[in-house]
């Protein structure tokens, strides 16, 4: 699974429109380009790629302010909504996917309901204890990694990693459960988007091209 579309599709959904700049803009600021691949090439490439899926609609726009040709600004479809809200849940309950994939998820995890998003949890973390089961059956982390020879410490950092995973997703649900956060149905939602026009404090200095796309 790839964080980049899950990003852009999210991004461009809580703008309602949005062009290349502003997308590649939220998601600096959201400092993703440190955490994904969600650099502005890759962007752009899969802002013009959804909208040949029909995940998007392109709409050609006014020209950029920095000149070149006109912008585009793309608006989300209900098939883009389907697949946002299919890789949304996917991100939040597959274990096994990479950080990046999971920060998407955690990033747009109010755009779920409450209770969706605590049983979801729920099923990662049923998710990560019957992995560590399955390989606890081959190496006993109370042995220590020395009794495999170098390569337990292979063993011994994904048990580590699966056993700090498990803990921090149950505090996740116990703090959703709690009341944290406005969730989907709930009132007005936290805007985690930077208004048009809005400086971006943690922009990586690359000017606006044009936005040609």
């Amino acid at each position: 699974m790839s964080a980049i579309r899950l990003l852009v599709l999210g991004a461009v959904r809580q703008h309602g429109r949005a062009h290349g700049y502003q997308v590649r803009n939220d998601l600096e600021y959201w400092g993703a380009h440190e955490w994904s691949n969600a650099k502005p090439g890759s962007i752009y490439h899969a802002l013009k790629q959804m909208a040949k899926q029909g995940l998007l609609v392109a709409h050609e726009t006014a020209p950029s302010t920095a000149g070149g040709p006109p912008r585009t600004e793309y608006e989300i479809t209900e098939q883009g909504t389907q697949e946002f809200l299919s890789l949304l849940r996917a991100a939040l309950v597959s274990y096994d996917q990479g950080m990046d994939v999971l920060s998407a998820g955690i990033g747009f995890v109010v755009d779920l309901e409450r209770a969706e998003a605590v049983a979801l949890l729920h099923e990662r973390v049923a998710a990560i204890e019957a992995w560590r089961a399955s390989v606890t059956g081959y190496y006993t982390p109370t042995e220590g990694p020395e009794s495999l020879g170098h390569i337990g410490e292979i063993m011994n950092l994904w048990v580590h990693s699966a056993d700090a995973g498990a803990e921090w997703t149950r505090g996740l649900i116990a703090r959703i459960e709690a009341g944290a956060y406005t969730f989907a149905g709930e009132g007005e939602p936290f805007v985690g988007v930077l208004a048009e026009g809005q400086e971006n404090p943690y922009a990586t200095g690359v000017p606006d091209p044009g936005d040609p796309v």
